[in-house]
């Protein structure tokens, strides 16, 4: 082949790839999917896209704007993540945030782990792919271990994750509230909230101390912003309805905080199972699976990595095809692992729902119909984003191919 032509289809090909990077990252900070909910008694001109949620790799997310008409304006749009939540209860169906827990959960390194395999992929020297492979695969495991076993390892996590997880729990707030008072909440929130800042300082703090601060707690009274990241503020949140939760227990089941993603994830998955049929014999067994399936993931990805250096290492062209050829598939992933949520969603039914109704496979794409609710499911911004992607990273898969 022509060097001067190969010269120039490794520049393209590369010039494709870096694009790539770039537009997964996008695609992460977009909606991919769409559902809404539409009923004669959500009229259109207080729905008007009805109620409406946000699928994205981070999280699920209000899809309700703010309503502002001469005859009716909100202050602030509905929160329609709860609304669908307190709908899909009354048939038995559990809360949206109990699904796709351990891949929210771990979304930003498996996304960091598609980004580093297609810079690999990138190069075509064997010592330049293991360079990059190996930096990038060592960063994503510190990262990862942090966040995940880590002690304070939430602030490591993905910002948008742990506002998720917030607007997720706010409809609880009041009922834990009530157990020991709002101003104890407030407290509590206020207290974690100094820690978390104290601990980013590289200080010890004690819980005398946090409470002694007048700066913070008089903020978190009055409402006014903190000078704090919203992401510290979020998981102050979080501390404070934990350590609400966890003062309601019996002393051989409490917890202390250590504000890891492991316990996070367990502890929400819990709370959100429990939200409108806490029944905990069944509940339990739901957690120690998904959290022993969630370590297993954990283990998992290293060991994929592992795989993937070996392959290059030793010139396995099927494992090196794979840093490409995975990446591309990514609609095709979504798309499944989005249907079997929902599958699960409509096959896992509480018997403790208000009304009976059959095992059913909600709609993955287009309208389909509940009781008197018309469904809708779509693509989003982001899913179209994902084609674009995959589009530009088959034109790689064609170049090399060639060059083969």
């Amino acid at each position: 082949m022509n060097p001067d032509k190969t010269k120039k289809q490794n520049l393209l090909a590369r010039l494709l790839i870096l694009a790539s990077v770039i537009l997964l990252v996008v695609i992460y900070y977009s909606p991919v999917w769409w559902v809404a909910l539409t009923a004669p008694n959500y009229p259109e001109e207080s729905f008007p896209d009805g109620v409406r949620i946000n699928f994205h790799m981070n999280g699920v997310f209000n899809g309700c704007k703010k309503i502002q008409k001469a005859e009716l304006e909100e202050s602030e749009a509905l929160d329609c993540v709860h609304e669908m939540d307190t709908i899909n209860h009354y048939v038995g169906m559990y809360p949206i945030a109990a699904g796709g827990v351990i891949e929210r959960a771990f979304s930003p390194f498996l996304v960091a782990l598609l980004a580093v395999m297609l810079l690999g992929f990138m190069f075509t020297g064997k010592k330049q792919r293991l360079a990059v492979m190996a930096i990038g695969f060592s960063a994503i495991v510190v990262w990862m271990s942090m966040s995940w076993f880590g002690k304070g390892g939430l602030k490591f996590h993905n910002a948008g994750y742990i506002y998720a997880l917030v607007t997720s729990m706010d409809q609880d707030t009041e009922k834990e509230g009530a157990a020991i008072g709002l101003d104890e909440v407030r407290k509590a929130g206020t207290k974690s909230l100094k820690k978390l800042r104290a601990s980013l300082a590289g200080k010890q703090m004690s819980d005398n101390d946090a409470s002694d601060s007048e700066s913070v707690e008089t903020a978190t009274a009055t409402g006014k912003p903190h000078k704090s990241s919203a992401k510290l503020d979020n998981i102050a949140h979080l501390r404070s309805i934990f350590d609400v939760d966890q003062s309601k227990r019996a002393a051989d089941e409490r917890q202390q905080w250590n504000g890891s993603l492991r316990q996070m994830m367990s502890w929400h998955y819990q709370k959100n199972l429990g939200r409108y049929f806490n029944n905990q014999a069944e509940i339990v067994p739901m957690v120690k699976t998904m959290g022993m399936v969630a370590d297993v993931v954990f283990f998992g990805i290293i060991a994929a990595m592992l795989l993937l250096l070996f392959g290059v290492w030793k010139n396995i062209k099927p494992l090196v095809w794979l840093l490409i050829l995975v990446p591309m598939a990514l609609p095709l992933f979504f798309v499944i692992e989005y249907s079997g949520w929902l599958y699960w969603y409509g096959h896992t039914l509480n018997q403790m729902g208000a009304f009976t109704v059959k095992p059913f496979m909600p709609t993955v794409f287009g309208q389909g119909k509940v009781a008197q609710f018309t469904t809708h499911s779509y693509p989003n911004i982001g899913f179209f984003l994902m084609l674009v992607f995959s589009a530009m990273l088959a034109v790689v898969v064609l170049i090399r191919r060639k060059q083969e």
